[in-house]
């Protein structure tokens, strides 16, 4: 049963003041914390992110979104474009979207070669191995939807002239090539699950629980004395570690 507005916005408040007791305790312990979030188009990367960040302290929490490449980056060290956003001590860091871009759109859309996906494929659990040895706190979210959802938000944000700045040509093509992302998606996950770098599966049809669930999550995941454990539950069919489902 959908959540009552009520509902959602009481709990989402709860949540909300739980993860300032988090920062408070990343802060002063000058812990590094980086939240990847990846995901079909549609599927609530934006809205997520947005709850997530609204009452944190902007000097110690940043979202990163990279555009397209520029040319130097693309003969470049795949991952270098990235690294000069990794955490510092005391900050939490949020990429919307990652280097998993390789694994997913420009694989299916062609922007890179078999050769050059084929090496990130090959080395990237070593390079998120070198972060999390070096301290960091890594966190991986694959935002799910189905297809008649993600059909409906798209055609909804055409049509929204408040949403429309999300609008991308890739979205055309979201629909049309939906089993090729669901086999890159697939792959991904095969490759580059593990134990210490693990994928956590989120349904999004319902973005309410799904924001809900997630917060809950990362409650879970980050270490802190003072939050409220009981707050820290997540719906399991909602949001689950691949291959639990």
């Amino acid at each position: 049963m959908k959540i009552s507005k009520a509902s959602y916005k009481k709990e989402l408040h709860e949540l909300q003041v739980e993860l300032v007791k988090l920062q408070r305790h990343i802060i002063s312990n000058n812990a590094r914390v980086l939240i990847l979030f990846e995901g079909r188009d549609a599927s609530g990367k934006d809205g997520l992110i947005k709850r997530i960040t609204e009452h944190l302290s902007p000097r110690e929490t940043r979202v990163v979104a990279l555009g397209k490449p520029t040319e130097l980056e693309n003969h470049s060290w795949y991952f270098e474009r990235y690294v000069s956003h990794l955490p510092a001590d005391g900050e939490m860091v949020l990429f919307n979207r990652s280097w998993y871009n390789r694994a997913g759109v420009e694989k299916v859309m062609g922007f890179c070669t078999e050769e050059e996906y084929e090496i990130f494929m090959q080395t990237v659990n070593d390079f998120e191995h070198l972060l999390i040895r070096s301290g960091i706190t890594l966190i991986k979210y694959y935002l799910d939807i189905s297809r008649s959802e993600q059909s409906k938000r798209l055609t909804d944000r055409r049509k929204d002239p408040l949403t429309q700045w999300k609008i991308s040509p890739i979205d055309t093509t979201a629909i049309k090539h939906w089993k090729d992302y669901s086999v890159a998606r697939d792959e991904m996950f095969t490759r580059t699950h593990s134990a210490d770098s693990p994928w956590i599966v989120v349904k999004t049809d319902n973005k309410e629980e799904a924001r809900l669930n997630v917060i809950r999550d990362m409650l879970r995941r980050v270490e802190s004395p003072e939050k409220k454990k009981h707050l820290e539950h997540p719906d399991r069919n909602i949001v689950y570690l691949y291959g639990t489902a």
